[in-house]
Formats: structure tokens, sequence, C-alpha cells
């Protein structure tokens, strides 16, 4: 069985740098075992495979997984894999496609170009950014080599939220503590907790950057990520929550920098009545290879 790739840097506007997707246009004669061994062969963050609608109202159905395991959502996957199927003439001239995901429907804006190619995507997350129950510190820096006074606790402690999957958040003081930050070999010790990684951010001192942050998934076989836009609308959700008027909420986040592949991705949340109603994350993306993969 022969079956076509393509892969690409999401989040950034040049090719090495933000986070490595594989993606699969044409996933409907492969397994979910299958899928499974490919995402592990290929080794990235996550790879999408593409199926059709199970409603053709909607452009696609997309399955994510990382090495270790399926996602019902991600951020970077959402980008890419609607850049890749854009620039392949699989979404027409439509402006706005939606995939269907286990978290559900994602609905995806396309960034083009004045010639009208197509290099970027804003995806809304599938569901209203959750607060969790905020966690101890100690375990959570003790799992990256910090100490509890590298933790900024004005707004919050650790804490989970979920824009579809579920992330430890810690604010830490400046960006110096996050650059010594580490990923273990597992992450923090917490139960009951079924979180995707841990996510550390703080105030960016670059201009136009709002926030600095980094996210590590070990149990993903993911020691650090480059670029995580599940995360970045959860963080969207959690900072939106602290605003006191209604309206909309942009924040600049860059990440990846620390492992030398930097990544840029705009965070956005609308509140209404005094609630956050909706999160968006958006960025660009390049293609960089493309090939085929021959099962046996």
């Amino acid at each position: 069985m022969q079956i076509r790739f393509l892969t690409c840097d999401v989040f950034t506007e040049t090719q090495f740098g933000g986070n490595q997707l594989a993606v699969v246009p044409d996933g409907s004669g492969l397994t979910g075992a299958q899928m499974q061994a490919i995402a592990r062969e290929f080794n990235y963050s996550e790879t999408t495979f593409v199926l059709p609608p199970k409603d053709p109202a909607n452009t696609a159905h997309v399955r994510i997984f990382t090495p270790m395991a399926e996602l019902p959502f991600a951020g970077h996957p959402n980008v890419g894999t609607a850049v890749i199927l854009a620039q392949l003439g699989l979404t027409g001239d439509a402006e706005t496609i939606t995939f269907e995901e286990g978290a559900g429907l994602v609905p995806i804006d396309l960034i083009r170009t004045p010639d009208g190619t197509v290099t970027g995507a804003t995806l809304t997350a599938p569901v209203v950014p959750v607060i969790g129950p905020t966690v101890p510190t100690a375990p959570v820096v003790a799992a990256v080599g910090l100490a509890a006074g590298d933790v900024k606790t004005d707004r919050h402690g650790p804490v989970v939220v979920s824009a579809g999957v579920e992330f430890l958040f810690t604010e830490l003081t400046d960006p110096a503590a996050l650059a010594r930050s580490r990923p273990g070999a597992r992450g923090p010790d917490l139960e009951g907790l079924n979180m995707t990684g841990t996510f550390f951010y703080t105030a960016s001192k670059d201009d136009g950057v709002d926030i600095r942050a980094r996210m590590f998934a070990p149990e993903h076989n993911i020691p650090e990520d480059p670029a995580t836009g599940s995360a970045a609308a959860a963080l969207a959700g959690l900072l939106g929550s602290f605003e006191t008027e209604d309206g909309a909420f942009t924040w600049i986040i860059d990440q990846g920098v620390e492992m030398g592949r930097p990544s840029r991705l705009t965070a956005k949340a609308f509140r209404e009545n005094g609630r956050v109603v909706k999160v968006t994350v958006g960025g660009t993306a390049v293609p960089v290879a493309e090939g085929t993969l021959t099962l046996r």
C-alpha cells in the first residue's frame, strides 16, 4: 500500500523553525493501529490523518496522533493540516473550513496572501476553556528543576485548564526562570490528573511579544514541544478570565526558543457578559517535504 504524506513546520514563517507536522492527506485505507505506528515512525509531536467527513457539511474528519496516543484535539496539527490541504487544492476557494475531531467541530479561518496563497490559519477551539483544579506547587517545579520561588502566584497557582485537552499551567517569575526549567524523564507526580503536558509561561521582555512559554509532555514521548496551539487556546481562556471588561483580548506567544525551534502563536479570548465565550489560535505554516510510505 502506497501512502502519500507531506510535512510542514507550523507557527513559523521559515523552514526548520516552529513545530514539525506530518500530514497524510488520505488516510481512509488505514486502521487506527497503522496510524499510531506511522505517528511513532515519524516521531513528531503529532501526525494527522485526513478522512472523509462524517457530515458532508464539514470539510474532513481529522485524526491526530502523538508517538504514543491519539488526541481528541491539538493546535498546530489543525493549522498545518489546513494549510497543506489548501495548498493541495482540496479546500476549494473556501475562506473557512471545518474539521471533525474527537473533541468536536473545529472551525478554521484560512489566512491568504494578496495573491490568494494560503500560508496560515486561525482555529477556534472546539470547546470553551474549562478551568480545573489548582495543584500543589512543589511537585510541579521539582519535575523541571525549579523552586517554589520561581512561581508567580498573584493570579493563580499551578492550575489545570482544558480547551479540548488538559494542560497544567504554571506562571513563572521571569524569562530567566523559564530558561532554567528542564524537561524531566516524566511529568510531575499528581494523582488523578490526566494531563497532556505541563505548560510554563512568563511575561516576555521582547518587543511585540506578550508571553514566552515552554511545554513538556514526556508521557507522550515529547520531552519539549516547540509550539502547542491547544495549550495556547487554553491559556487564552485562563488569561481572559482575569479580564474585567468584555471584548476581544490578544496575546502574542513565543515558544520553542530554548530548543532552537522558535515559534510564534497568536491567541485570542472573546468575553461576553463577564465570561470567556470563545478562544482562537492562529499562525503560519511552511511546507518542508513530501513522500510516500510503503506499507507491507
